[in-house]
Formats: structure tokens, sequence, C-alpha cells
């Protein structure tokens, strides 16, 4: 069975963090997908620049130049960085956008009407599904021993980048190809308390899902997270767990049904 791992959060911007997952990722068996982020990384770089990250509901609003600085961060340092490490690790990995190929097409994301009135432009901001998603290339990649490594940056085919929430990549990759889909970050799953780590819900299913945001439990990033979660078991995903990045090998962290 392939496994998709994606792997996000604080991770990427933790050198000693980001060293380790890869380790654990080149060893994983079996054909793997490895699907990253970058957004706090991106979101320094932008402050940086005297931008100010806009997020809604925990999904990135990306005007012009906001995609400028996440095509830069996402699939140029993050990507290639995560590739090089991978390698060195005896992964013999291949960093691909979403227009490299064409291995995965997105659609602009049409602005939002909320029930007050008002309306959300996410600006050059791109949603994919499973059938975007070129599984047969993916495959073809896999059967010659190479490991597909993501980033978040997709196109329209129309010579437009489009800003992707990589948990929705990694649930539409998952889905097309029938995978295992692992996500990884800086906690040890889903937590009741945000502020004690050994505070894990074990399992999460729809019902629980939507009463865990009721009580503010499950807010901020976490919603898109789980959100894609049950959306890529919906669509053809075998499994789906959410745990820290030391935990890929090991097991632990939250399984959602």
């Amino acid at each position: 069975m392939i496994t998709v791992v994606k792997c996000g959060g604080q991770v990427l911007d933790d050198e000693r963090l980001l060293e380790a997952f890869c380790r654990d990722f080149a060893a994983l068996e079996g054909p793997k997908v490895l699907v990253h982020g970058g957004g706090a990384l991106a979101g320094r770089f932008q402050k940086a620049l005297g931008m100010e990250p806009v997020k809604f509901e925990g999904r990135r609003v990306t005007d012009a130049d906001t995609l400028q600085v996440v095509t830069m961060v996402y699939a140029g340092w993050c990507n290639k960085h995560v590739v090089s490490l991978l390698q060195a690790d005896g992964c013999n990995a291949i960093g691909l956008s979403g227009c490299d190929g064409s291995v995965i097409t997105a659609s602009k994301r049409a602005p939002l009407t909320l029930s007050d009135g008002r309306t959300v432009d996410f600006g050059w901001v791109g949603d994919v599904t499973p059938a975007s998603v070129r599984a047969d290339f993916l495959n073809l990649l896999l059967e010659q021993g190479l490991t597909p490594v993501l980033c978040a940056i997709n196109h329209d085919g129309a010579g437009h980048l489009l800003n992707t929430n990589a948990d929705t990549v990694a649930s539409s990759v998952a889905a097309a190809l029938g995978a295992a889909l692992v996500t990884c970050f800086e906690q040890p799953g889903v937590l009741r308390d945000r502020e004690d780590p050994a505070s894990v819900i074990p399992i999460i299913n729809k019902e629980t899902f939507e009463a865990l945001k009721a009580e503010g439990i499950v807010a901020d990033g976490m919603i898109p997270k789980l959100d894609q979660a049950f959306d890529a078991l919906d669509k053809g995903a075998r499994e789906v767990r959410i745990c820290h990045s030391s935990a890929l090998l090991t097991g632990g962290g939250t399984v959602v049904r």
C-alpha cells in the first residue's frame, strides 16, 4: 500500500525536527509520497518584507505579492531543502510543484459570502480534488523507484500559479492513489487541551469532530486539517492518522475515522 505523508507546522522551520523527520520518512517501507507545507517560514518571510500575513479560518489569503513569497518558499527553498535531506538519507526523492508534469491542477477559489453579508476573497488560492491529481504520473514515478515530494503550489492550466492548502493537497493525493495518509506536525495529535501534550484524543469521527468544534476544543488551523482528513476518507484514502513528526514510524497520535 502507498503511504502519503504530509509534513507541516513548525517542523519545516526547525532544522532538528526536520532532519529527524526526513530520516524516519526515508526509512518508511513501501512506496510513498511526501507533501509539505511551509506556512510558518512563509509568514516569517512576509513579515521580514514588511507584509502582514492574512488568514481566514486557518487558511492563508493570497494576493499577488503573497503568491510570489509562498512560491519562493514552498516550491523553492522548502522543497529543495527537503529533497536534499532525503537524498542524503538514501531516499531517491524528486521535488515537484503542481505545474511540473501538470501533476496537480487547481481551480481558483471563488469569493466566500459570510452569513453577515461580508465577502472574503482568498485571492490566488486554489482548490484541488482527487480528480485533479495525475495518479498515473505519480504511480509511474513510484514504479521507477522515485519518491515524489510535492509542495502546495499548483496551477490552473492557464498560466496562473495557485497557493493550495497542503492538507488539501495531501488528502487529494491520498484519495487519488487509494493510499494511507499520515499528517505529521509538531504536536502529538489532536489535543483536548492545547496546553497539555498528554491530552491527545486517540480517535475522532465526524460526530465527535462537530462536538469538539462547538466546544472550541478544535479551532483555527486544526479545522481544515480535520476537514481534509474526512474528505480523504470519503473519497478513497485507506486510513488517516495525525501525529507528531517523530511518531511516523512508531504509531500513536489521533486516528480519524
